[in-house]
């Protein structure tokens, strides 16, 4: 049976035929009032959509992945892998159909960290260990729960991240190598910078090809038509740059990649898996996943926001970045996330399926086996301008105003979520921001009103309770009953009262024992107070 639809302004298909007035078909489509032929030409139209869609995200993930690896202390070939899995394989069974997933900026620190310690062989067996934690989690049904991270947090991870990159890819910017620390980086740049005037340990060469990289990709955001922003600025970026150092014979360092991809494929040895059994690689799988993981599922929540398409299945989303992990550590390449950069490029392309995620990693595997040679003409200096540039969009300190508006404490943890990360380390920095976010929790739910007023008996007093008596507020209701004076009854009311811990229990026991030495009297029903210990507020 065929029936025409109608692409509706909502993004929704609806058909007419003359036995269903109105059935919606496809829920992802975009275009206002275009009609076409349910079983003839809307996949033709979907398709063409996702091939245009694929192409955008390509060009915009393929200075990335080659970028992203030289600052994880990679070469170039490792990130196109990750890119290549994350798109064919990845995006053929996410559950997350407009999610990109490739290597990410936000682990290119603890890549680096890994490499430079305990050296290239250790990467692999922790991305395909880190990957299975991934599959076990997902399949475990704890999706989910790796949203419970406060957004502050992820705010001041990505923040911090952002720095990271800078700092590193500052030193890369001038043919220099980075040190392992954001701060020793900050620390080492004036002198970086006056070995590249003097030619004694950098370019300046270098250094001019970042800067005009930069200059090109803020001019092309400024001043991009309309009828282009399809075009990403960094792919304009590397080739008028790349073009430009070609013609003139300008010598920088270039990217080295393979003629043959599979020539970098660097499979576990059984000695580089023995070696998980270190404590340090384990910890540092199950930081890979943990991170990965937050990011990823955070990263397909703004997805959805973006787009009125299938929503994210987080489970299926985790189990597939699980297998994803697990073929990039088999294959000695980086590990992956879901990226939003590329997502926001392929939604806003008007992708409407997985396909285009998964023509993407082909275009990927064309181009890195087909062209390399082209490859190889990019300078590192174009791909580091590439990354300082994406680091500073990461450091978005106008976001301090909007996290704000839920409370100066949740300003307070992205900042130091983000200075935490550049002081210490990214797995460091994190957990310091979560215990500030749970430290926030325990004080806004532990909040207690304490009122000491008149009774309309004489002699006695009446003290309210509104809100959590715990441990926190043991000094101020302390306080106030010091205040009672002596010969008084005092009458306590629970009615308000939503919780009461130990601590506060026997402050009251305690005061009511000693009450008569000051002829006073606690008048409270002990029942109902012993009820609120669990947050019970059940009638007498």
């Amino acid at each position: 049976m065929r029936g025409e639809g109608i692409l509706s302004r909502s993004g929704t298909v609806w058909t007419t035929c003359p036995k269903r007035r109105r059935t919606c078909v496809l829920p992802q489509c975009r275009r206002p009032e275009e009609r076409v032929v349910i079983r003839g030409y809307v996949s033709q139209g979907l398709f063409g959509r996702d091939l245009l869609g694929s192409i955008v995200v390509f060009l915009v993930a393929l200075p990335l992945c080659m970028g992203i690896a030289i600052a994880s202390g990679m070469p170039p070939a490792a990130g196109l892998i990750t890119g290549i899995v994350g798109g064919v394989v990845v995006g053929a069974i996410a559950g997350s159909p407009l999610q990109v997933s490739g290597p990410a900026a936000g682990l290119a620190v603890l890549v680096f960290e890994l490499v430079r310690e305990y050296g290239v062989a250790a990467l692999g067996p922790v991305v395909l260990l880190a990957g299975l934690i991934q599959v076990l989690a997902g399949l475990g049904r704890v999706g989910v729960w790796f949203r419970m991270v406060s957004p502050a947090v992820v705010a001041g991870m990505l923040s911090g991240i952002g720095i990271l990159i800078v700092a590193s890819q500052l030193h890369v910017l001038m043919d220099a190598i980075p040190k392992a620390r954001g701060l020793e980086n900050f620390a080492a740049l004036p002198g970086a910078t006056m070995d590249a005037i003097s030619g004694e340990g950098g370019s300046m060469a270098a250094l001019a090809v970042g800067v005009v990289t930069m200059a090109i990709m803020l001019g092309w955001d400024k001043l991009r038509p309309q009828s282009l922003r399809f075009v990403p600025g960094a792919l304009l970026a590397v080739v008028v740059v790349t073009a430009t150092v070609q013609w003139f014979g300008v010598g920088v360092k270039k990217v080295d990649v393979p003629s043959n991809l599979f020539a970098a494929v660097s499979l576990p040895t059984w000695d580089s898996l023995a070696a998980l059994s270190q404590p340090s690689l384990l910890v540092a799988a199950l930081t890979f996943a943990l991170i990965a993981s937050a990011e990823t599922l955070l990263s397909a929540a703004a997805v959805d926001r973006m787009h009125n398409g299938a929503r994210t299945q987080y489970d299926r989303e985790l189990t597939a970045q699980g297998v994803g992990n697990v073929l990039c550590g088999m294959l000695g390449a980086l590990p992956m996330t879901g990226v939003i950069v590329r997502s926001a490029a392929n939604v806003q392309a008007g992708s409407a399926t997985r396909m285009a995620t998964i023509l993407h990693g082909g275009w990927l595997l064309v181009f890195a086996m087909l062209l390399p040679w082209l490859m190889r003409m990019t300078p590192i200096a174009c791909l580091a301008g590439i990354l300082v540039y994406t680091g500073i969009k990461m450091v978005n300190i106008r976001q301090i105003n909007s996290l704000a508006a839920y409370g100066r404490g949740t300003a307070l943890i992205y900042l130091v979520t983000t200075l935490a990360i550049v002081a210490t380390d990214l797995l460091t920095g994190v957990l310091i921001g979560f215990a500030m976010s749970l430290l926030r929790l325990a004080v806004q739910s532990s909040r207690l009103q304490v009122d000491l007023g008149k009774h309309d008996e004489p002699g006695t007093v009446l003290l309210q309770l509104d809100g959590s008596a715990t441990f926190l507020k043991v000094p101020a209701l302390a306080r106030t009953l010091e205040r009672v004076p002596p010969n008084t009854r005092l009458m306590l009311e629970v009615d308000r009262l939503n919780h009461v811990d130990q601590a506060c229990l026997e402050l009251l026991a305690d005061w009511g024992r000693n009450a008569p030495t000051r002829g006073c009297e606690l008048v409270v029903d002990w029942n109902a107070l012993h009820r609120r210990v669990e947050g019970l507020r059940k009638a007498a």
